[in-house]
């Protein structure tokens, strides 16, 4: 099994066997864990969407929406990376950190450079979900329910990422990337349910 280092770097994610990568999603952190999973699935989303627009041959735009699926999930395979790499940080700082005001001010930076990646995350999930959304329309019709899973992944992604902003800026109740991320996760939840409504 691929594990982090004590350092903190992350495992070539993209090159694990599908039990290696769930082993390592169980591992100690830090390792890919809730971050990292939602990306995945959301990657996952991106893949049925590119196989949903390849096998459309009647979808004018489908070679467009493949190209687009194919960039997003490559975008979500390295935000799992980066997932694990900043919540290693922020591990890393809470242990280097003394006591009293000055642990709690180098623990609030760490996290809140740790909410970056997760507000990434969904808002990418998000627009693999609104790809999702046009390929149940668009697609073909023995695919569409491939796309209706597609943007099932990428909400519950978008929407899990959506927490993990939450929770990372808990002393920062003022923070705008509590907004960016509730409007992301809103997003993909609305790309959803018209890609379930046009699905059959």
């Amino acid at each position: 099994m691929t594990t982090p280092t004590a350092a903190g770097s992350a495992p070539e994610l993209e090159q694990l066997s599908v039990d290696d990568l769930l082993d390592a999603i169980e591992a100690p952190a830090p390792s890919p864990c809730g971050g990292s999973a939602a990306a995945l699935a959301a990657a996952m989303g991106a893949s049925l969407v590119a196989l949903v627009a390849r096998q459309s041959p009647a979808w004018t735009d489908a070679r467009g929406v493949a190209a687009q699926a194919a960039a997003l999930r490559a975008r979500l395979v390295t935000l799992a990376a980066e997932d694990v790499r900043a919540y290693a940080a922020a591990v890393q700082a809470l242990s280097a950190a003394g006591e009293g005001e000055s642990r709690d001010h180098l623990l609030g930076l760490a996290l809140s450079h740790a909410a970056d990646v997760p507000l990434a995350i969904a808002r990418t999930a998000a627009d693999v979900a609104e790809l999702a959304a046009l390929a149940a329309v668009h697609g073909k019709d023995g695919l569409k329910p491939d796309a209706a899973t597609a943007a099932t992944l990428a909400e519950a992604a978008s929407r899990s990422a959506a927490r993990l902003v939450e929770v990372n800026l808990a002393t920062l109740p003022g923070d705008e990337r509590h907004g960016a991320a509730a409007a992301a996760a809103d997003a993909a939840a609305d790309a959803r349910r018209r890609a379930l409504t046009d699905a059959p």
